[in-house]
């Protein structure tokens, strides 16, 4: 993963200090509040509904051991005692004083983390497949690209105050999208051209909340060097005809929608042309040298399936289902890749608390090169683990209870921190969630199921991802009353490469007390009307959305 040097540390200190400064005077009246909030906010600081949330940055969901400890040290010194993984691969702590904030980014400094541009209408985190690097059918590794998106976006003078915030994904794999890249303000995807060349497939104006709308595509091959001057183009076309009356039509998706995509794309090549062949264009030097921090670590020559793994996964069965879900191919021979699933029944979807984070640290310098990653699922990953002490692995990890073998299945969930913590929120997620684990909790059943994605949001900002879950729910609010909206059939990307959908509401909202039998309906639908081994998105789609509707409110729409 990406070192800072000298400068990239001199200058996270002095942005320790200014805000330092900035939240003394703020505190002492001498700065308004109109004047602190976007100084706050692009310091990652929101005010919650009853204390201010802060938001560390995980660039591409990139940890090491050392991190990893100092996250569980503001947990235990200045919070409730965890932290929440979201679903932008970022850390969220719900609970620190406001006085408290600059002393926890001047600790989070010490190891190289910021809380910079995790809030705000800049440009955020860039994100990426949490396999990146360790699966063989990537095309390249897609963390270099996003570390240098991330060194230019970051303080990037243009684009500190854009109309809105600002997303961007990068995906390298020809057949999966776990980035989810349609979803985002700019998606990118590696592609190679018939020269062998890598160049980027670009995606301009998805995104969810209010208005989910998928990206279209606006250049089919972008070469390489030429990365950075066109997402400086399409930037700086946004912030110059974005909108800026009104924050609910502000998104880049909406400029797209109202220009065209011809219109649109005419403009950023005009833009383009005047800054292809400027500073901003990547030469290779460059390239090679950010690949420099993400090389292969030492690994050993080993060979697939040695002895003791087979032995173990013969005499024990739930290490094997373990196997089957939480654990995948790697790259190399003799290694595997695991997640560590941070959906235990009882626990918030995302939540970790101190001591777990300890101990996964602990678990990364052991197993995992020091390092592991954050994911959009709001797991953890570590990628590089020896087949030969999988079963030492999981039996420590089942102890910590992250070791659930559930990925991917439905209680697998996404879900916000909705209004248990979010002022935002027109309702409250954790329960829903906590509901459906519980209503949910046969592992036959959930394995019987399949690959199902349920994801919950408690208000139309859509943090919990739920316009994609192939089931989503999301909570509204009706005269002071929290009821939840589900809708059906949306999609990712996930297992196929182009295959992203929003879903569709399936009717009225329902009270928080029906949810769990809403979903079983649902299910019970799916379980009725499948073929052999087709998952629930495949029915959902090849059966049509009035079947589940009529059997969730007894009749359809006609």
């Amino acid at each position: 993963m990406y070192v800072y040097d000298e400068y990239d540390q001199q200058l996270l200190n002095e942005r320790v200090a200014q805000f330092r400064s900035q939240t003394e005077r703020y505190l002492a009246g001498k700065i308004a509040d109109d004047e602190f909030l976007p100084l706050r906010l692009q310091n990652g600081l929101y005010v919650q509904r009853y204390a201010p949330m802060l938001r560390v940055a995980v660039p591409y969901g990139a940890l090491n051991s050392a991190q990893v400890r100092k996250l569980a040290y503001v947990a235990r010194t200045y919070d409730k005692g965890y932290a929440h993984i979201s679903t932008r691969q970022n850390v969220q702590f719900n609970w620190p004083a406001l006085e408290d904030v600059p002393q926890i980014l001047a600790d989070l400094a010490e190891v190289q983390m910021h809380a910079v541009q995790t809030s705000g209408n800049c440009i955020r985190n860039t994100t990426t497949d949490e396999y990146a690097g360790v699966i063989a059918e990537e095309l390249v590794d897609p963390r270099p690209y996003c570390e240098i998106i991330r060194q230019w976006s970051t303080f990037h003078p243009e684009f500190a105050f854009l109309p809105r915030k600002f997303k961007i994904a990068v995906n390298s794999v020809p057949t999966h999208d776990r980035a989810s890249i349609a979803m985002h303000d700019i998606g990118l995807n590696i592609v190679k051209n018939d020269a062998g060349e890598i160049g980027f497939r670009v995606l301009v104006g998805g995104g969810l909340g209010r208005t989910p709308i998928l990206g279209e595509e606006i250049n089919s091959f972008l070469p390489e060097a030429d990365l950075l001057t066109y997402l400086d183009a399409i930037i700086r076309v946004y912030n110059q005809f974005g909108r800026r009356d009104n924050k609910y039509k502000a998104r880049i998706k909406i400029l797209v929608k109202a220009l065209g995509m011809e219109r649109m794309q005419e403009l950023v090549n005009e833009e383009w042309l005047r800054l292809r062949d400027g500073e901003g264009r990547l030469v290779q030097a460059e390239i090679e040298r950010v690949k420099q921090y993400f090389v292969d670590p030492a690994y050993a020559e080993l060979t697939d399936e040695p002895a003791e793994f087979v032995a173990a996964k013969a005499e024990n069965k739930a290490f094997t289902r373990w196997l089957e879900r939480n654990v995948r191919a790697h790259k190399k021979p003799g290694y595997a890749v695991v997640t560590l699933t941070l959906k235990q029944i009882g626990t918030p979807p995302g939540d970790i608390t101190a001591e777990q984070l300890d101990q996964v640290a602990d678990l990364a310098d052991e197993y995992s090169f020091g390092e592991l990653r954050s994911t959009h699922n709001q797991n953890l990953v570590l990628a590089d683990v020896e087949q030969s002490r999988l079963f030492e692995l999981w039996e420590k990890a089942k102890a910590l209870g992250l070791a659930t073998p559930t990925l991917g299945l439905l209680t697998d969930m996404i879900c916000c921190p909705g209004g248990d913590f979010c002022a935002l929120a027109n309702a409250k997620s954790i329960p829903v969630a906590e509901a459906i684990q519980a209503r949910f909790d046969d592992l036959d059943y959930l394995w019987d199921l399949g690959d199902i994605d349920l994801n919950i949001s408690g208000c139309m900002n859509a943090c919990g991802h739920h316009h994609i879950g192939n089931i989503g729910v999301l909570g509204v609010d009706k005269k002071g009353e929290e009821f939840y909206q589900v809708s059906l059939g949306g999609n990712s990307g996930g297992n196929k490469a182009d295959d992203a959908s929003i879903g569709k509401i399936l009717g009225p909202s329902f009270a928080r007390a029906d949810m769990p039998d809403v979903i079983a309906k649902i299910l019970d639908t799916y379980v009725g009307n499948r073929i052999e081994g087709e998952s629930f998105l495949e029915a959902y789609r090849r059966v049509g959305h009035d079947t589940f509707k009529e059997a969730v409110y007894g009749k359809a729409d006609k």
